[in-house]
């Protein structure tokens, strides 16, 4: 029984597979056939290259050609195509389908003729040319005729390339011939985006005595990290924003208006007075500007505008071309790229007068007349480049051995960032001359900044001679060297030069003298001493060294607490917490000195601070040490001077310590500490 049901199934699939084969095909290739009937264009509209339409209505003819891979009208004007109304009519083409059709030989049986489907005269002649198996060019031309409308009007009668066939078609197609030219041509003028942009070259034409002035620029390296600079007429860098917002003003400029009737007496071809040109890859573009249109008469100001509203930005119209192009047009730009283009050498500039990453430096140099010169660098022996301490490093006299000491991290980090943001305020000059150089204070300078950079130099930054053997121990790659002269006050500014083959003398903000000081104790770092967590404070005894009394004397257990009712228990606890951690607010002087001038007066220090101090090391072997610390009075509501001979210093202290010290020497006698 099964293998009868076998049997009976292979049999009917034997007979399905035979079905499909002999019949499924001719009715795959009857419909195919069906469909390539209803087609009006066959493989002729697979790759159009020249296309032409002639038409009876005024303005209504126009050519298309493509070049490469795009598409340009040749005829009313040369320019490129709106590449949505070229793929629109494309489509159109390679797609378009009869809804009926019928011979023209079969027309006289009728007593008709093609006059009365408006082909004798039509109103649209379509002819194009084709690209051949090889890619050229065919010379075989197609043209099509196009004529009156169907009787409801949806469709149209077309008259095919032989002449043989009329084909009833939908209206589509001739809409998309009869577009007006503003539709069919591309609005922009430019067509190299900002990202391709390599080049930009202004060229000015003045007046016959002045002559022509030009203004070049130029990128290095990928968008990303490009650096803009300029060639001509000096060699500077150039601001990499200010450059590529111009780029893409320039690339989104519209066409206004297409001149060919009545064009003005001076092409702008033959005597433009601005050359703008754009650089890209392989290829260019030059705008060329003319002279401003006429204005025409002054509109009335219309009575509905709302007022206090906000004006459109000034702008002027020009004549203007493309160069290699014959086609006359006007441009509208505004008064900012105006004031850009015509200043481009000013405008374009980089306001950063230095350009350097603050992770890559290694060392600072600051030379002052009349002083040392002091060097900041990283302790690139303890960690990476990143995370290395900075160290403060002064010569002296006295000493053949450097001091080193550990630098303010903050205070180097805030001089980088004032460095790195360090703007232009005024170009002062590109050529200046000895005499400016001395008036300026360039002979003696009141800074010279030298950053040590591990690393290329940055793309258009001048490098300094190198430094003498021992002049800095810092090893570095290469280094940028600023030269900061006189201030002025009555402009508040200060002239600063960059050592290199550029001479350029710029105004800056004469804060970056007050921002680099030489002093050995501006840098150095804040922190004056830290105890571990296993070391305790175990008493404290402070002394008024004017008659000898103590204040106050205090033992800690070994928690860290006061006995129950000890007075001033409250500031005696908060003394010893910033004893702790000890920071200086600034550092007064380079060494102690067991007197200070305060006050316009030299005065003895007033207070004396004994800080017991127990480092474990073992339960019945604790080492016990005592710090001192010498404090003046209070001179201001937030200032206290205090020194140590132990550690050389005077410093100012912090306001958490200046507080305690007030509460536990000037509390009693304090008229708000008085309870009622």
């Amino acid at each position: 029984m099964r293998t009868k049901v076998t049997l009976v199934l292979l049999f009917l699939n034997v007979a399905l597979f035979f079905f499909i084969f002999k019949f499924e095909g001719s009715w795959r290739t009857e419909r195919a056939s069906l469909e390539a009937r209803r087609r009006v264009l066959g493989a002729e509209a697979a790759d159009i290259r020249t296309l032409s339409v002639t038409s009876t209505a005024p303005g209504g003819s126009f050519a298309l050609s493509r070049r490469g891979a795009n598409w340009f009208l040749t005829t009313p004007l040369d320019w490129p195509a709106n590449v949505h109304a070229v793929n629109r009519i494309l489509g159109e083409l390679k797609l378009l389908e009869h809804d009926a059709s019928f011979e023209v030989a079969a027309l006289k049986n009728n007593g008709q003729s093609l006059a009365d489907y408006g082909l004798d005269k039509p109103r649209l002649t379509l002819a194009f040319n084709s690209g051949d198996a090889t890619g050229d060019v065919s010379s075989r031309t197609t043209t099509i005729l196009i004529g009156d409308t169907t009787p409801d009007g949806n469709r149209l009668y077309l008259l095919s390339a032989d002449g043989e066939r009329v084909h009833v078609v939908p209206r589509a197609v001739a809409e998309s011939l009869t577009l007006p030219i503003d539709q069919l041509r591309n609005d922009g003028i430019l067509s190299i985006p900002v990202y391709e942009a390599r080049g930009l070259r202004l060229v000015r034409t003045s007046t016959a005595s002045t002559g022509t002035a030009a203004v070049v620029l130029h990128r290095d390296g990928a968008r990303e990290v490009a650096h803009w600079s300029f060639d001509t007429p000096i060699v500077a860098r150039a601001s990499k924003n200010a450059t590529e917002l111009t780029l893409n003003s320039l690339f989104s400029l519209r066409a206004k208006t297409f001149l060919t009737d009545n064009p003005p007496g001076a092409l702008p071809s033959a005597a433009p007075t601005l050359r703008v040109t754009v650089e890209g890859n392989n290829r260019r573009e030059t705008l060329l500007l003319g002279e401003p249109v006429p204005p025409a008469s002054l509109k009335p100001e219309t009575p509905n505008s709302k007022p206090g509203a906000a004006a459109a930005p000034a702008s002027t119209e020009y004549y203007a071309q493309l160069e290699g192009r014959t086609a006359l047009f006007t441009v509208v730009i505004e008064e900012t790229l105006q004031a850009t283009l015509l200043n481009a050498q000013k405008e374009l500039r980089e306001t950063l007068l230095l350009e350097f990453e603050p992770r890559s430096v290694t060392a600072i140099t600051i030379n002052a007349p009349n002083q040392p010169p002091l060097i900041l660098q990283r302790d690139l022996a303890a960690n990476s480049a990143d995370t290395a301490p900075w160290q403060v490093v002064r010569r002296s006299e006295n000493s053949p051995a450097p001091q080193t000491r550990p630098a303010d991290r903050a205070a180097v980090q805030r001089l980088l960032e004032q460095l790195a943001l360090l703007t232009v305020q005024k170009f002062s000059s590109d050529a200046p001359t000895a005499a400016e150089l001395e008036n300026w204070g360039f002979n003696r300078p009141e800074r010279e900044i030298t950053l040590s950079l591990a690393g290329p130099r940055p793309a258009g930054t001048p490098l300094s001679p190198a430094s003498k053997p021992g002049e800095n121990p810092a090893a570095a790659n290469s280094q940028i060297t600023l030269k900061v002269g006189l201030a002025t006050q009555r402009d508040n500014l200060a002239y600063a030069q960059l050592v290199g083959p550029v001479p350029s003398v710029y105004a800056v903000s004469p804060d970056i003298l007050r921002e680099t000081p030489t002093a050995f104790r501006a840098w150095r770092d804040r922190l004056v001493r830290e105890l571990p967590g296993p070391v305790r404070i175990s008493a404290l005894k402070l002394t008024d060294l004017a008659n000898n009394t103590v204040l106050a004397e205090v033992a800690f257990d070994a928690s860290g607490n006061l006995p129950a009712e000890t007075p001033n228990a409250k500031p005696l606890t908060e003394l010893a917490a910033a004893l702790r951690v000890l920071r200086a607010k600034s550092f007064v002087q380079d060494n102690f000195t067991e007197t200070m001038f305060i006050r316009g007066e030299e005065r003895a220090w007033r207070f004396r601070l004994d800080t017991t101090i127990v480092l474990p090391a073992g339960a019945a072997n604790a080492q016990t040490t005592t710090s001192t610390l010498l404090f003046t009075e209070r001179s201001g509501g937030a200032q206290q001077i205090a020194g140590s001979r132990e550690s050389d210093l005077v410093f100012e202290i912090e306001q958490p310590l200046v507080d305690a010290l007030w509460a536990i020497t000037y509390g009693p006698r304090d008229p708000s500490a008085v309870t009622k």
